[in-house]
Formats: C-alpha cells, structure tokens, sequence
C-alpha cells in the first residue's frame, strides 16, 4: 500500500488489485485509515472464496488455496476490463504471472524469494517487461537461472520517515503510556516467531542476559505466541502480539537495542530478505544488532550496526551486551543509521522503479 501511494505521488494512475478476505482483525480496517495513506490511488477488492477454515493448517494448503481462488478472481476480472492495455501490470506473486500475462506484454514481478518450484516459473519471468529483485543476491540468482541482468533492478524496501519524526514523546512517557518497565533495559524484536527469522535464536539468547534486560517480541499470531511461550518460559521475555502499524515507530523508539537476528539457514534469510524492519530500525536511531548476512550486508555495516554470527545465541548475547556497555559506540552507530535510512524511503524506491519502467 505504501508504495502505490509512492507510485502515485510519481504521476502514476494506480490501482491495487486486492482479494476480499476474512481477516476478523481487519475486516473493519479502510487500508488508507490503517497506513495512513493519501487518497490517491483506487483499491479493488476482488470477490474470492476465502478458506478460512485452513488458516491454522500446518501443510500450507490456506495459502495454496487462497492463491488459486485469486487467480481466479483476477482472472474474471482482467477479462471484462476494458482499459487493460493502458496498464503496466506490477505483481510480487509469481502465481499470479501465467494469468496476467494471458492479456498483457507489459508485466512487472517484483521477486521476493526464489520459490522451491523455480523450473514451472522460469519461462514467466523470462516473458517478463521488467523484474524488481529486493536484494543483489536475488538478481544475481535470476541472472544464474539464464535472466538478462538488464531487464532487472535491485531496489531494496523502504520506510516512511515521516512516522517516525512524528513520535514527540520521550522514551520514558512511551513506556509509561504502553505500561513498560522503566528500570529495565528494553530488546525488542519486531515481526513474526518464524524460524527464518531468528526469533527462536533471541529467546535462547534471553537466558544469557542480566537480569536488568527484558526482551520484547512484538508481533506474532497467537498460535505461534501461544507455542514460543510453551518452548522458552524465561521470564525475561515478553510477548506483546501484533499491534496497529502507527503504533510500532513508539515501541521502537521506547527500546533500548533492536534485534534483527535472521538464520543462516534458509536462502530467503541468507541471501534475499529486504525486512521492512530493517529500514524501521535504521529510522528509529537505537543501536542495532543483527545477524552477519549477505542480504543484509546490503544495508547494514560496522558503522551503523553490530553484525554477529546467526543462529548463535551467545554471539547475539554479546552483541547486545557489548552495545549497552559501550554507550557512546551505540550512540555513533545510532546517529549513522539516521543518516543512511535517508535513501531508503519509499519514495526514493518508487523513483528508482518508475524510471526503469519507462
């Protein structure tokens, strides 16, 4: 949503093609209200069967079934649309590509992962107008797979400044208002308990902490909550849930560290992840840690954060240790973090693919 509103405010006609689902925690949410977003693009919501009964299964079969019946949505959809062929189509589902691609040349896939099924994908993103790779480590992958460097640009994600210069509160009226301890030393991970993400890796390191230092996990289903408290029962870890987008700068900027501790273990985490939290964390201007990767190397170095080897709980220990210790360090690699996010605005990013569209 952020970044058709970049779009638009490049002068843009933009239209977000959206499938129509029951999600009980946003069914009343207008997406321009929830990201605070000018109304100048127009959003299409698509009738489609929403298996929600499948959400909590464990095969994956919600998503697989979920992206069938938006195909098929998009499908109708694109038949009876008369003006199609003054849009450029831009999509970051590759499922969704051999569909589009059945009315129009000018197709855009914003690739986010190489999926495990690569082979059945290869010839739609040979047929592509252009690719948009998050990450260098991605592009280089597609080129690899016999793709022309030249019909792909590498553009990272990127954050709304403009959120975070907002937030006027002092770090301890923030914890004040969210009811956070003021006498301890705040860690937070923002994002989901997946095991790509490093989550796991954080709670075990939890252990290895003073007691002085609390561990904040913001976000997560309550499935995935509900087990991470089962599995790691340190009282030194606190389980915030999900909360409403406008809110995360304030929790972010009452912290103390931000933690960014992807594995090693998976391609999406080593090699091609953008995180959303990563450009969020630079924009907050709080020591960071996280995990020594390629693909965020991209961004991250010596000088604005501390890079310590994945999936090592005493590694990501120290580093947090070493970045309250070392006050007037947290502070140099904080005020760098706060001068290299300037590029990485979704505004920035919008120009960067506007330009190699045209």
């Amino acid at each position: 949503a952020k970044m058709c509103e970049a779009f638009a405010i490049q002068g843009n006609q933009v239209e977000l093609i959206l499938p129509n689902r029951k999600n009980m925690n946003f069914t009343n949410e207008d997406v321009f209200r929830y990201y605070h977003l000018k109304k100048i693009f127009l959003v299409r919501k698509l009738r489609c069967f929403d298996p929600i009964f499948l959400l909590n299964s464990t095969s994956g079969s919600y998503i697989k079934l979920q992206g069938l019946f938006f195909s098929l949505s998009v499908l109708i959809y694109l038949l009876f649309k008369k003006d199609r062929a003054n849009f450029v189509f831009y999509t970051r589902d590759e499922y969704l590509l051999p569909v589009i691609m059945l009315f129009s040349k000018k197709v855009v896939w914003e690739a986010h992962n190489i999926p495990k099924n690569s082979h059945l994908y290869l010839k739609y993103w040979r047929r592509c107008w252009k690719i948009i790779a998050l990450t260098l480590q991605l592009k280089n992958t597609l080129v690899e797979n016999g793709l022309s460097p030249d019909k792909i640009v590498v553009a990272a994600d990127g954050v709304d400044l403009d959120e975070f210069a907002a937030v006027s509160d002092t770090t301890e009226n923030l914890r004040i208002k969210f009811g956070l301890p003021l006498d301890k030393k705040i860690v937070m991970y923002c994002g989901h308990l997946y095991d790509w993400k490093g989550a796991d890796t954080l709670a075990k390191a939890a252990d290895l902490l003073s007691n002085n230092i609390i561990i904040v996990f913001l976000g997560g289903t309550e499935k995935n909550i509900r087990e991470f408290k089962e599995k790691y029962r340190s009282k030194k870890s606190l389980f915030l849930g999900q909360k409403k987008h406008d809110l995360v700068p304030d929790y972010l900027k009452m912290s103390d560290i931000l933690v960014l501790p992807n594995s090693a273990k998976t391609a999406i985490s080593n090699l091609y992840t953008s995180p959303l939290k990563l450009f969020e964390y630079l924009a907050a201007g709080r020591p960071i840690i996280a995990s020594n990767l390629p693909s965020l190397r991209e961004v991250l170095n010596d000088n604005n954060s501390i890079l310590v080897e994945p999936d090592s709980a005493d590694a990501l220990a120290y580093g947090i240790n070493f970045a309250l210790q070392n006050i007037e360090f947290s502070a140099k690699i904080s005020k760098q973090s706060l001068i290299d996010v300037r590029k990485f605005t979704w505004q920035n990013r919008a120009k960067i693919i506007t330009d190699f569209i045209k």
